[in-house]
Formats: C-alpha cells, sequence, structure tokens
C-alpha cells in the first residue's frame, strides 16, 4: 500500500534539540515564573511532574489538558491553584526564551517541502503533553506554521501520549488513514519507532539526535540523519490523487 501520510516527531525530529537540555530549560523557566508570581517551588514542582506523567500514562478516557489540570489541581485547594491566565502569559512571554536551547538548521525544513512535493499528508506527530501555543512556538523555530500540517497534536487535541500505541491508533483515525499508508519519523527509539511499528506504520529513524533509552538493535529500522531523511523522503512515490 502506497504512503499517504508521513508523520514527524518535532523535539528532536524537525526541531533540532537536546531534549533533557530544553526539558530542563522549559522546566526552569516556568518554575521561575511562578516562584516569582508567589508560587512555592517545591509544590509546583510536584504538581507539574505529576500531571505530565498522568498524561504520559492516559488512557483515552478524556483529553491530555483535562487530565493535566485534574491532577495538578489536585496538589492546591481552588484558592490557592495558579490561575490559567498565568501559564498563558508564561508562554507569549517566557516560553520563546527555550530557543537558546535549541539548534537550527535548514533540512527540516527542506524534508518538510518534500513530502508535500510529494502530494502527501504531512502530520505533526509530537508529544500531546503541550497546549498549542507551545507546538506552534517550537515548530516556528525551524521556519514551519500549522498551515504546513493537516494535523499538529496537542494537549488539548489528544487522548493518548506517547509511547502509547494508543497514541498512533488516534492519529490514524484523525487523519482518516490505514496504517500501512503512513511513515513516521523520529529520533526516539521508544517513544516512535516501537510504538508506531506497533500500530503497523512504516518507520525512519532520524539519528541526528538520537534517543535510544534501552540500547534496542536500530538496524532494523531504516535509518540515518538529515540528509538520508531527505533523499528517503524524495525516493517515495508520489500519491497518486485520481
Amino acid at each position: 500500500m502506497a504512503i499517504k501520510a508521513v508523520l514527524f516527531d518535532l523535539d528532536g525530529t524537525l526541531l533540532p534539540m537536546d531534549q533533557n537540555m530544553f526539558l530542563k530549560t522549559y522546566f526552569g523557566l516556568l518554575t521561575e515564573k511562578m516562584v516569582k508570581s508567589g508560587y512555592e517551588a517545591g509544590t509546583f514542582m510536584k504538581a507539574l511532574l505529576a500531571g505530565t506523567d498522568a498524561m504520559v500514562k492516559n488512557d483515552g478516557s478524556k483529553t491530555n489538558e483535562a487530565l493535566f489540570w485534574e491532577v495538578f489541581g489536585s496538589f492546591y485547594t481552588p484558592k490557592t491553584l495558579p490561575p490559567i491566565g498565568l501559564f498563558d502569559a508564561f508562554y507569549a512571554e517566557d516560553f520563546p526564551r527555550t530557543r537558546a536551547v535549541c539548534g537550527e538548521d535548514a533540512r527540516p525544513r527542506a524534508i518538510v517541502d518534500a513530502v508535500k512535493a510529494k502530494g502527501l499528508d504531512c502530520v505533526l506527530a509530537t508529544a500531546p503533553a503541550f497546549p498549542a501555543v507551545a507546538t506552534e512556538t517550537r515548530m516556528g523555530y525551524v521556519g514551519l506554521t500549522p498551515a504546513d500540517f493537516n494535523l499538529y497534536t496537542t494537549y488539548e487535541n489528544s487522548t493518548y501520549c506517547k509511547p502509547s500505541v494508543g497514541y498512533y491508533r488516534e492519529v490514524l483515525e484523525k487523519i482518516g488513514l490505514a496504517p500501512a499508508e503512513c511513515l513516521m519519523v523520529g529520533n526516539d527509539v521508544t517513544d516512535d519507532m516501537e510504538p508506531a511499528t506497533e500500530a503497523g506504520m512504516s518507520v525512519f529513524l532520524l539519528t541526528e539526535y538520537l534517543i535510544n533509552k534501552n540500547g534496542a538493535d536500530i538496524s532494523r529500522y531504516p535509518h540515518g540523519g538529515y540528509d538520508e531523511l531527505l533523499a528517503f523522503v524524495r525516493a517515495l512515490p508520489a500519491r497518486d490523487v485520481r
């Protein structure tokens, strides 16, 4: 069955980054914002990590957004809960500072353009643990916009999270394609390759910012850096729209 859509991870794939450095910076900036606004750092970090862990384990019964706030809010009383407006201000004013720990590379933009030139759908299958504004900001670091994607996953529109195979099945349902019609591109063996393969998709492992926590044998996957990925995409058959 011919490929009709290419799904891309974002962090460490389309967006060059060391994920540990990015998360350290992101959590640090967010905690700094909350402390300056009068909230105690220890409680806030416990609530943030618990909410994030809940999203990773989401069973599809509610959106990641709803689950995060339910768990996060359980660490506070209604009167002491940090207001949504404070988070909105963070993503507008402080989150863009994470760009300092992300790389610059023209090839991800070229790879996305190559996918679109083939007439294939382009999906940003990034871990939906962020609100849309944070995902849109990060894609902008490499010159991409929401208009480049048929779908991009966020905590508002997803009820599973990586590495659950349910996440990939949910994406397939949203884009209306069979697993064999999709190629998943990512840099994380556990989060991208294994569950996408289980879901029945073809895969390509980007090795520029490889994450292989369990030391898996990556020779089983088509793999390589940005140049190899660009060549791989250009070799895909154009989509027959008849």
